[in-house]
């Protein structure tokens, strides 16, 4: 018995374990990343940094900052039903509530609200593609030279594609705002608007703002096209280090917490890689990662068919923040 329980927990302490940061392959597993020292200006680790993805509701990062310049954060905005009929994920706003703008704010980029984002848009655009444009025009003056954008919650709709290299500039410029940097650190928030006694209460998709503590932002996003995406910023000691993570293969949260602890030890940057992800086999990191997964899912209670079926039904949003 003694040693059975000494195998188990060996088996478990190795699934859970941090990984080595000099583990770390130099390629890591997703499609592209860029990972920048703020304070000294220095490119850490970047793949594939210009290459177009689509960016999911990374993308309301931009949408954000065009709603905090455009000086009407104090003013009320009417939900329309255009707003109300997007996808999820969404606030769960209804026609009609009138809705401080600074909130509206709030809910895109905390619960990566599209109900939000595209309230957002018709309001200080007047309407979703003369956003749109807005979008472009300001993508251009902060250099996001390789971007194009289509709506403000970041649908894989059209011609809708930025990179690791224009989103870390969008992300030091948008970093500079006070008030985005407040918003983002946010882990809820609670919106009432003010013709309803119905309050809204929103979570966090930044996982890391639990799970890592010298996490303090930025945005999270998901679409299937996408995948998994990340821009996350943390401080340690005197470093200040922004990663963009675009269509990761694995854990979002692991890996951007490793990532933060090699960034952090790190002396000197390394080279950049540029790779056909086509080419690429599957690392240790990824292995070891899908292995912890397997592990969890073993201790599941296997599911009754008729659970099944209804799970099923469920159709997966396209837009998860």
């Amino acid at each position: 018995m003694k040693k059975l329980f000494a195998s188990a927990l060996l088996i478990a302490s190795a699934l859970f374990a941090k990984t080595d940061i000099n583990s770390l392959p130099n390629s890591l597993p997703m499609s592209s990343y860029i990972v920048k020292e703020v304070g000294s200006g220095e490119v850490l680790m970047s793949k594939n940094k210009n290459k177009k993805i689509a960016p999911a509701s990374l993308t309301k990062i931009l949408t954000s900052i065009l709603a905090i310049e455009s000086g009407k954060l104090g003013e009320y905005v009417t939900i329309t039903k255009e707003a109300t009929g997007v996808e999820p994920t969404k606030a769960g706003f209804r026609v009609g509530d009138e809705v401080l703008l600074l909130d509206l704010v709030k809910a895109a980029l905390v619960n990566s609200s599209n109900d939000a984002a595209t309230a957002i848009g018709i309001y200080v655009g007047g309407s979703t593609a003369n956003f749109a444009e807005m979008m472009n025009k300001k993508a251009g003056e902060i250099g996001m030279a390789n971007s194009h954008f289509t709506n403000a919650c970041g649908f894989d709709k059209g011609s809708h594609y930025s990179t690791a290299d224009d989103l870390l500039k969008l992300s030091e410029y948008a970093i500079k705002n006070r008030v985005f940097n407040e918003i983002v650190k946010l882990d809820s928030v609670a919106i009432q608007p003010r013709n309803s006694d119905k309050t809204y209460r929103l979570r966090t998709h930044n996982k890391l703002l639990d799970k890592y503590q010298y996490a303090i932002g930025v945005k999270t996003g998901y679409t299937n096209k996408a995948g998994g995406c990340l821009i996350a910023r943390a401080k340690k000691d005197d470093k200040d280090v922004l990663v963009i993570m675009l269509k990761s293969k694995t854990d979002r949260w692991v890996l951007a917490e490793d990532i933060f602890e090699k960034a952090f030890t790190m002396t000197k940057p390394e080279e950049e890689i540029v790779e056909d992800e086509h080419l690429q086999k599957e690392s240790g990191y990824i292995a070891k990662n899908n292995k912890s997964k397997k592990h969890a899912r073993t201790k599941r209670v296997a599911k009754t068919k008729s659970s099944k079926k209804r799970e099923a039904s469920v159709k997966t949003s396209k837009n998860r923040g």
